[in-house]
């Protein structure tokens, strides 16, 4: 955050560099069975941001001494494609891409009933196709729909997003340069049913007063993203009614 060459204001007239309100949401896509072979699946489109979610089980654990008899165990991995950002990335694990696999199995964890599936394990497989910004928070919501439509049982939805500073103001959803540049950065995650935050990270400087509003900011964005993604598994199972 706050790095030096970025865009003298962020904020002209108002309105943010994309035009955007500062309490604004990119525009957003979620398609949900989007893989015929996986169990569950996901695509989003979050701005430029595309994430693409597939999850596998409750199946089978190898190696079986790994097995929990009291509930099934949840993998996460995240990756970015190479072709993902304008600086190719390097094929394979990263310690940011584990760093965030483990941030995204953690925010989805209290969301499953993980003793509804004893000696199981529920692997979920996040691509990054292309980055622009809150790509964490883009493949948390993914890969909550992606598990809803695997059958997945859950007491609600994981919603997620990112709140910043950007010209001494907070602003929802930061676009690429807001968050390269900008003052502080606060994603977190949140599941409307039962008001509960599951993911609360900050980089940057806010003041305690700041931290409260961007909590509050984000979890009314949550609310609006978990529409879409309840109308995302609605049109997916409504579909599969009509064949």
């Amino acid at each position: 955050m706050g790095g030096v060459g970025g865009p003298e204001k962020f904020i002209v007239n108002g309105k943010r560099l994309d035009g955007r309100k500062l309490d604004e949401l990119r525009p957003l896509m979620i398609k949900a069975g989007v893989i015929p072979n996986a169990d569950g699946s996901a695509y989003l489109k979050m701005g430029s941001t595309e994430v693409l979610v597939s999850v596998y089980g409750p199946r089978e654990v190898f190696p079986k001494h790994l097995t929990d008899p009291n509930k099934a165990i949840l993998g996460c991995l995240y990756d970015m494609v190479s072709f993902s950002t304008s600086d190719r990335n390097r094929p394979g694990p990263s310690r940011r891409s584990t760093e965030i696999s483990k941030v995204i199995r953690e925010s989805l964890l209290p969301a499953i009933f993980l003793e509804k599936y004893p000696r199981t394990k529920i692997d979920v497989y996040i691509e990054i196709i292309n980055a622009n910004a809150g790509t964490r928070c883009a493949a948390t919501t993914a890969a909550s729909v992606a598990l809803a439509d695997a059958g997945i049982e859950m007491k609600g939805l994981v919603s997620s997003v990112a709140v910043g500073k950007i010209d001494g103001k907070l602003a929802l959803d930061l676009f690429d340069a807001e968050d390269n540049f900008g003052q502080a950065d606060v994603p977190l995650a949140y599941i409307s049913r039962t008001d509960e935050l599951t993911l609360l990270q900050m980089d940057g400087d806010l003041t305690s007063d700041e931290l409260k509003k961007a909590i509050e900011m984000g979890k009314k964005a949550c609310v609006r993203i978990a529409e879409t993604q309840k109308a995302a598994i609605t049109e997916r199972f409504g579909k599969e009614a009509k064949k």
